[in-house]
C-alpha cells in the first residue's frame, strides 16, 4: 500500500507464525513430490490417441491368463532344455508386463511410457541376475554360459591370439586406413551418443581423455589397452571421438533451438501429415538446455559430477573386463546386447542424475539412476571375484596414480569450464526492478545479455507499456 518493495533474503520455519508453520512444511512438501515426480514418473501433456494412453489392466490381464493356459497345456514339454528356455522366456515376460503396470516411466515419455518402463523393468531383471551371479561359483558360470551359447566352449581370449602396439614407429598410410574398420565406426556414433546424453563439450572432452588415460594405466591387466601414440591421439581421441562430439553437440544445438509444438494426430487431415506426426512420435517431445556447472556451483555440485565421471570411467571398464574374464569375443552377442543396453538405460540415468545434482528441490536421485549405479558396482564385483588371478597382478601405484589423475585432470576441466562460462559466457542474471506507474508495483524480469543502447520494453498493463534503458537494468541486476 506504501509503494514500497521488500526484499526477503530468507525465511526460515522458526520467523512464521505457528498458524502458517504447517501450510508451509506442506507445501514444501508437494514441492519436493512435484520436482521428483519430474524426474521419476513424467506425465504425457500431448496425447494425440486417447487409446494409447488408457488404462487397459483387465484386457490385459486377460490376455496374459489365456495365453499362459493355452500355451502350458498345448505344447510340447518332452525337452528338458527347452522348458527352462520358455519357462525363463515367460518368466521375464510376466515381469515385464508388471513392469508396464507398476513400475515408474521415468523422465521421458516419448515414443511411449510403457516403452520406458519395460526398460526400466528390464535393468531391474539384470540387476538381479547380477545378484544371483555373484553367488555362483566359477564351474557353475561356466554351465551357465554354455547353456546360453554351447560354442563359448571353443571361445578364446582376444589378448590371446591378437597383438597391440607392435611397430609403433611404422607409420604409413595404408597402416593408418586399416585401423578405420567397424570398430573405429562404432566410436564415432558411440561418442556421438554420448554428447547426445551429456551435452557439454567440457565433459566429453574431459571423459574422452582421461579414458585413454585409464588404458595406460590398466595396459598391465588388459593387454588390448596397449595402443600406438598415434592410434590413441589422432584416431581415437582427435578424429574418432571428436569428431563424434562434435555431431552429437550439433545435433544438441539444432534441438535445443527448435520450437516444439505438438499437434494431434486427429487435427492432422493429410496423410502424409499423419504419417509425419507418426513419425516425429519417436523424437523427444521438448529439448532441455544442459548446463552441469556455473561459476557459482559449490564444492558438493563438483563433487558430484567427479562422481559421475568416475562411475562412468568405471561403466567403460567393466565392459573390457567382462568379456576378457568370462571369455566372449567383442562381436558376440552378449557383449554388444549389453552395451546397446548400457546405452539405452544410460538415457534416464543421465537425466535424472542432472535433475538430481542442479536442482535444489530435488532431495533423491531416481530410480533408474539409483539401478544403473548399483549394476555398475555389482559388475565390478562380479569381475573381481571371477577375476582374482588377474586382479592379483594389480599394480597398486597404477591404480592410485590414475586416480589422482583423474581427479587433476577432472577438477581442471571442471575449473575450465567454470571460467569459460563466467568469461565467455552469457551474463545469465535475474533482476527485479520495481516500477511505479498509477500506482501499481510491476517486477520485471530479464534473463538475457545487457548491452549499452538496448532498450527493454516493460508491459504494465493490457494497454500501456514503458521502455526501460539497458543501463538502469545493469545497475539494478
Amino acid at each position: 500500500k506504501n509503494n514500497q518493495h521488500t526484499k526477503v533474503n530468507s525465511l526460515t520455519l522458526n520467523s512464521l507464525p505457528s498458524s502458517l508453520t504447517l501450510p508451509l512444511a506442506l507445501h514444501n512438501d508437494v514441492n519436493y513430490r512435484m520436482h521428483f515426480r519430474m524426474i521419476n514418473e513424467q506425465q504425457v501433456e500431448d496425447i494425440t490417441i486417447d487409446f494409447f494412453y488408457k488404462p487397459h489392466t483387465i484386457t490385459l490381464l486377460t490376455c496374459t491368463v489365456l495365453s499362459l493356459m493355452y500355451f502350458a497345456f498345448t505344447r510340447d514339454d518332452g525337452n528338458p532344455d527347452n522348458n527352462l528356455w520358455v519357462g525363463l522366456i515367460l518368466v521375464i515376460s510376466f515381469f515385464l508386463i508388471i513392469s508396464v503396470l507398476a513400475f515408474p516411466n521415468g523422465p521421458f515419455t516419448r515414443p511411449h511410457p510403457a516403452i520406458w518402463r519395460i526398460v526400466f523393468g528390464l535393468s531391474v531383471l539384470y540387476f538381479l541376475f547380477l545378484v544371483f551371479i555373484i553367488f555362483l561359483n566359477w564351474q557353475q558360470v561356466k554351465q551357465l554360459m554354455y547353456w546360453l551359447d554351447p560354442n563359448l566352449r571353443y571361445a578364446k581370449r582376444e589378448a590371446d591370439i591378437m597383438e597391440y602396439a607392435v611397430n609403433c614407429h611404422v607409420i604409413t598410410w595404408e597402416r593408418i586406413l586399416s585401423h578405420f574398420d567397424i570398430f573405429a565406426f562404432s566410436h564415432f556414433w558411440g561418442w556421438g551418443m554420448k554428447a547426445l546424453l551429456i551435452r557439454s563439450y567440457g565433459l566429453c572432452w574431459t571423459i574422452s581423455i582421461t579414458w585413454e588415460l585409464t588404458e595406460l594405466f590398466f595396459m598391465h591387466l588388459l593387454p588390448n589397452f596397449a595402443e600406438c601414440w598415434w592410434d590413441q591421439v589422432i584416431l581415437d581421441i582427435l578424429l574418432c571421438n571428436g569428431g563424434g562430439i562434435w555431431l552429437g553437440m550439433t545435433v544438441c544445438r539444432f534441438l535445443e533451438m527448435r520450437t516444439y509444438h505438438w499437434a494431434s494426430i486427429k487435427d492432422i487431415h493429410t496423410t502424409t501429415g499423419k504419417i509425419k506426426r507418426a513419425v516425429l512420435q519417436f523424437t523427444p517431445a521438448s529439448w532441455t538446455y544442459v548446463r552441469w556447472l556455473d561459476p557459482k556451483s559449490s564444492l558438493q555440485r563438483v563433487t558430484g559430477v567427479y562422481l559421475f565421471m568416475i562411475i562412468w570411467q568405471l561403466t567403460e571398464l567393466n565392459t573390457f573386463f567382462l568379456k576378457h574374464i568370462f571369455v566372449f569375443p567383442a562381436s558376440h552377442a552378449l557383449s554388444w546386447c549389453r552395451i546397446l543396453f548400457i546405452g539405452i538405460i544410460t538415457a534416464p540415468t543421465v537425466r535424472q542424475y542432472y535433475a538430481y545434482l542442479t536442482d535444489t528441490q530435488c532431495k533423491r536421485v531416481g530410480t533408474q539412476c539409483w539401478v544403473f549405479g548399483a549394476i555398475a558396482f555389482l559388475e565390478a564385483l562380479a569381475c573381481i571375484k571371477f577375476g582374482q588371478d588377474l586382479f592379483s597382478k594389480t599394480q597398486i601405484l597404477y591404480v592410485i596414480l590414475w586416480l589422482l589423475c583423474l581427479a587433476f585432470i577432472t577438477f581442471l576441466c571442471l575449473y575450465g569450464m567454470v571460467w569459460y562460462a563466467e568469461t565467455y559466457g552469457p551474463r545469465e542474471k535475474v533482476c527485479l526492478l520495481t516500477f511505479l506507474f498509477e500506482l501499481k508495483a510491476v517486477p520485471y524480469h530479464c534473463n538475457q545479455n545487457i548491452s549499452n543502447g538496448t532498450t527493454f520494453t516493460l508491459k504494465v498493463s493490457h494497454f500501456q507499456s514503458k521502455s526501460i534503458p539497458a543501463q538502469l537494468v545493469a545497475s539494478k541486476c
